[in-house]
C-alpha cells in the first residue's frame, strides 16, 4: 500500500491495501482504515477507530483521540466513521465515553469543513454538512441531510432533525426541528421550513407548503406547543413529514427552538 516513508504507522494498525497514507501522518495501533481511503499529510489518528471506504482526511485533522471529558478515565471507547466522508483541515473528532454508550458515530457521505469539532458520543447521520468552525457538544445527535452553518455551537444533548438548516453563528441550546430553517439573532429562532434544501432533495411543493403551515402554527400563531400541535393535527394535511415533525416534538427532552 502507498505509505509515505515519513509516516509513522503502528504495525498493529489494520489498513486496506488500497488505502493511502501521506507524509508525517501518525496512525495508532487500534486504527482500522478501509479500502481507497486517503489520509493526507500531518493527520493524527488514534483509537479504537474504525474508518470505512473511500473517505478523505485532509492535513492536520485529529481523529479518534480521547474525549475532552473530565469523567473520562481511559475506558476503551470508540469512534466509527462510515464511507465517502470528507474531513477537512484541523477538524477534531473524539471517541465516546462510558456515559454515552462508549461510541461516537459518523455515517456516510458527510462533509466536515475546516476547524469543525465533533465531541464525544455524538451520533452523526449521513449527507450532513458541518460548515467551518461549527462545534457539536457531547451527546449531540445530528440527523440525515442536516446543514449546520459556520461557527454554530450546538449544546450537549441537543438534537438537529433531518433536513434542517441552521444559519451561521447560531447558538443552539435546544432541539432543532426537522425540515426547519433556524437562525440566531441573540437567540435561535425558526424562520419557517428549509424550502430551498427540501426542494433540492425532491420534496413536493405540497409537502413544503404543509411544513410552512405547521411552522407558522408553532411559532407565529400565539399558541403554546400543545395548542399548536392540536391545530396541526386538525388543519395540516397528514404526511410522513408532518408525522416526523410531531414525533420529534413529542420526544424532545430539552424543548425545541421556536
Amino acid at each position: 500500500m502507498p505509505i509515505h516513508p515519513t509516516a509513522i504507522v503502528d504495525p498493529a494498525a489494520r489498513i486496506a491495501e488500497s488505502a493511502e497514507i501521506g507524509p508525517y501522518t501518525i496512525i495508532g495501533a487500534n486504527v482500522e482504515i478501509g479500502a481507497r481511503t486517503v489520509v493526507k499529510g500531518h493527520v493524527f489518528m488514534d483509537g479504537a477507530l474504525t474508518i470505512g471506504e473511500d473517505n478523505i482526511f485532509f492535513p492536520y485533522s485529529t481523529v479518534g483521540v480521547a474525549p475532552q471529558d473530565l469523567k473520562y478515565k481511559g475506558e476503551p471507547s470508540q469512534l466509527r466513521i462510515g464511507h465517502r466522508n470528507r474531513i477537512r483541515e484541523f477538524a477534531t473528532l473524539h471517541r465516546g465515553t462510558q456515559g454515552g454508550g462508549m461510541l461516537t458515530s459518523i455515517g456516510d457521505d458527510n462533509l466536515l469543513m475546516a476547524y469543525t469539532h465533533v465531541a464525544h458520543d455524538v451520533q452523526f447521520g449521513s449527507h450532513v454538512v458541518l460548515s467551518h468552525a461549527a462545534m457539536l457538544g457531547g451527546h449531540v445527535t445530528v440527523e440525515d441531510w442536516a446543514w449546520i452553518g459556520a461557527a454554530v455551537g450546538v449544546h450537549q444533548f441537543c438534537r438537529v432533525g433531518r433536513h434542517a438548516i441552521v444559519g451561521g453563528y447560531s447558538v443552539i441550546t435546544q432541539d432543532v426541528l426537522p425540515f426547519s430553517n433556524t437562525v440566531t439573532a441573540r437567540e435561535a429562532r425558526i424562520f419557517g421550513a428549509n424550502s430551498t434544501g427540501l426542494e433540492r432533495r425532491g420534496f413536493s411543493a405540497s409537502t413544503v407548503d404543509a411544513l410552512h403551515k405547521a411552522f407558522r402554527l408553532l411559532t407565529r400563531a400565539g399558541l403554546n406547543t400543545a395548542q399548536a400541535v392540536k391545530r396541526i393535527r386538525e388543519e395540516v394535511p397528514p404526511s410522513a413529514e408532518i408525522s416526523e415533525l410531531l414525533d420529534f416534538i413529542a420526544s424532545s427532552e430539552r424543548g425545541f427552538v421556536k
